[in-house]
């Protein structure tokens, strides 16, 4: 079985403005299961654009329609595997904002750390099966990453799921989620021409609108894996 991941950022990583800052992201298990998705989604995008009297390229962003628009594609995905990383930017160190690689550093962490968490939540469930992963996607919604900066998320994300991790500090050897995976890419993408980013682009949006306005109710949602940083977050905070 190959798995896609397709993702999307919402808010800014900027401790001065903003509060939080999230990915998220859509998890199909399956390539027929991602055709059939790009199906239902090309078709609730078309109802949509029908319904707004736009034509047929105007990119359906979340920046680009109504709240209840939003939450009329995002329904269209209920039976989705879905995955957040919400970052609470008021608890990180301040250092992590004093350079550009420093602030990506810990972004790819970010997003690696929830990829891992959505993952072992389908293990422990058993809705994939850790030797029947063959092959892993990630499809990821284009920024200001430099060309080193993608191939360093890349190689994280192969240690974390094919090769393993070594912490230093406690000197314990991690072992990877799927150790005989074949092959994993990852592609930065232009949402606009990539259906299923601008569907990851609305489930990073309502994940971001759920923190601010109603955080239980994200805790709630079906079929969603939500990690928050930094870890040391109490339900009290």
């Amino acid at each position: 079985m190959n798995l896609y991941f397709y993702s999307d950022e919402s808010g800014v990583f900027d401790i001065l403005h903003n509060d939080f800052f999230v990915f998220g992201g859509l998890i199909f298990l399956g390539t027929e299961e991602k055709e059939k998705w790009s199906r239902k989604y090309a078709a609730a995008e078309k109802t949509l654009r029908k319904s707004k009297g736009v034509a047929s390229g105007y990119e359906l962003k979340a920046t680009k329609i109504t709240n209840a628009e939003k939450l009329k594609l995002y329904r269209a995905l209920n039976q989705c595997y879905k995955f957040g990383v919400v970052v609470h930017q008021k608890f990180i160190l301040e250092r992590i904002f004093a350079s550009k690689k420093d602030k990506q550093r810990y972004l790819d962490f970010a997003y690696k750390i929830g990829v891992k968490r959505a993952l072992q939540e389908l293990l422990n469930q058993q809705i994939i099966q850790q030797q029947e992963i063959e092959r892993i996607y990630f499809y990821v919604d284009e920024h200001t990453t430099a060309t080193n900066g993608r191939y360093e998320l890349k190689e994280g994300l192969e240690q974390e799921l094919k090769n393993g991790t070594f912490n230093y500090n406690y000197q314990h050897f991690f072992e990877p989620l799927f150790p005989d995976l074949i092959d994993l890419q990852l592609e930065f993408c232009n949402s606009e021409s990539k259906l299923l980013v601008r569907a990851a682009d609305i489930v990073a949006n309502r994940i971001y609108y759920l923190v601010q306005n109603d955080p239980e109710k994200l805790e709630q949602l079906e079929r969603m894996s939500v990690t928050h940083l930094p870890f040391r977050l109490t339900n009290s905070e």
